[in-house]
């Protein structure tokens, strides 16, 4: 089963995108584009569960339903 977590992404002063998720306490990511930036991000989530199922259990996240939101972003 998929499980969602959700992110916060700012744009910063410098031109980049950061992520952060109070789901997933650690998960920081930066990327140039929002589209980078969330492929980060979901490697670095994937890894910290990884190891906080190594030691002391697992993150407790959402199921992900057959139907939920989700931002389609598009360029200009």
């Amino acid at each position: 089963m998929e499980k969602i977590a959700k992110l916060h992404i700012e744009k910063l002063p410098e031109g980049v995108y950061l992520a952060t998720s109070d789901d997933i306490p650690g998960l920081v990511a930066q990327g140039r584009t929002i589209t980078e930036t969330l492929e980060i991000a979901r490697d670095v989530a994937r890894k910290l569960l990884e190891a906080q199922s190594e030691r002391n259990g697992s993150i407790d996240l959402a199921n992900v339903d057959d139907v939920f939101e989700y931002p389609l972003i598009l360029g200009t």
